[in-house]
């Protein structure tokens, strides 16, 4: 399905990942743990109920096409998972009038959780997948057993589903409460991460110093400054801004900086090496001269995207002095990747800076 055929199915500013194409986010398999999987339904219930992996493909099963949105603006039409109803193990557990909220458990090194209102539950209807496309969940996919939340962000859909429990008070995930994912995270809202509220005079020394060096900045604004020489080495600035913003000579090599915006900023001879800048903007950026080698591009914009107006989007400005490897664009969608692939076929421009070209 091309763009133009998403229909009005592409939340505001996700792009559409190619059909072959799924990218393996976060943990890529379970905890080790030699226990037979079991799926256990606890907390505030009537009793505690639990389904082999067997006892789950036994009850009645539902085929149903989804559609995916990562946080890091990729995202996915009409997946076919196969799998049963989360309200079907609730209902055989009995919540109890003081559940308020569900929570989701996998089997996790890093004890990856999400949750969701229990009020929710009816009109997202989540499913407990065993398959997609007919055959068992891979396991960097979340296979055996994994949740799926349509209408929300996929970090709600927990990979290798272990326990649900019934709560009365909310817990915030892993994401939520380690990245500042928003705990709704409706696609259609934009509910990305939760802004943080940095102290202004914290800010203020920051941007003095012009020196992030492994700073926690989610969300910060640094629209239309002049940050040119700013160091933010392994600083973690998602969903930062950086709009219009001049970062000539800026250093962000190992900084995180998935789903920030650097639409239009002046990035040349900057370092953007062996980073995360997953979801990024880059749309009407100069990046001449800028090093990017090293760094995930998963979902990273440069130009438009066919669904979108191109009239009304700027394409960045790249060319043969912009360091990015051929190897990187397999991350890129096809747009962006062929609009990438083109541009550093242009010549060096006098002055662009001195970073490697790939």
């Amino acid at each position: 399905m091309t763009q133009e055929r998403a229909g009005g199915r592409l939340p505001p500013n996700q792009a559409l990942m190619p059909a072959r194409r799924w990218p393996v986010i976060g943990e890529s398999e379970p905890r080790n743990d030699p226990a037979p999987w079991m799926v256990t339904v606890g907390g505030l219930v009537g009793r505690d109920h639990r389904w082999t992996l067997e006892g789950l493909r036994g009850l009645a099963w539902l085929e149903r096409a989804v559609d995916i949105h990562c946080v890091t603006r990729w995202s996915k039409l009409g997946m076919a998972f196969g799998g049963v109803r989360l309200r079907d193990l609730l209902d055989a557990a009995q919540p109890r009038a003081d559940a308020r909220f569900v929570r989701f458990v996998a089997r996790s090194t890093r004890d990856h959780a999400s949750s969701l209102p229990l009020a929710d539950l009816p009109d997202l209807d989540p499913l407990v997948a065993l398959t997609v496309d007919g055959e068992p969940l891979p396991v960097e996919h979340g296979g055996p057993v994994r949740l799926i939340v349509p209408g929300r962000y996929f970090y709600k859909s927990v990979k290798w589903l272990e326990r649900i429990d019934l709560l009365a008070e909310d817990r915030l995930g892993f994401w939520e409460a380690e990245s500042g994912y928003h705990n709704i995270a409706d696609p259609w809202r934009e509910q990305r991460y939760v802004v943080r509220d940095l102290p202004a005079r914290k800010v203020r020394a920051l941007l003095q110093s012009r020196n992030f060096d492994d700073q926690d900045l989610l969300s910060l604004s640094c629209d239309d400054m002049d940050l040119s020489g700013l160091t933010a080495r392994r600083a973690l600035l998602r969903n930062a801004s950086f709009r219009r913003t001049r970062l000539e000579g800026a250093d962000f090599s190992g900084a995180n900086l998935s789903n920030a915006c650097f639409d239009a900023a002046d990035l040349r001879g900057a370092r953007l090496s062996d980073g995360d800048a997953e979801g990024a903007s880059f749309r009407g950026a100069d990046l001449r001269g800028a090093d990017l080698t090293g760094t995930r591009l998963f979902g990273v914009s440069f130009t438009a995207e066919p669904h979108e107006d191109e009239a009304t989007v700027a394409d960045a400005v790249i060319d043969a002095s912009t360091g990015v490897r051929a190897d990187q664009l397999s991350a890129l969608t096809e747009p962006q990747a062929a609009f990438v692939r083109n541009a550093l076929a242009r010549p060096r421009a006098a002055g662009a800076g001195d970073a490697v070209g790939g």
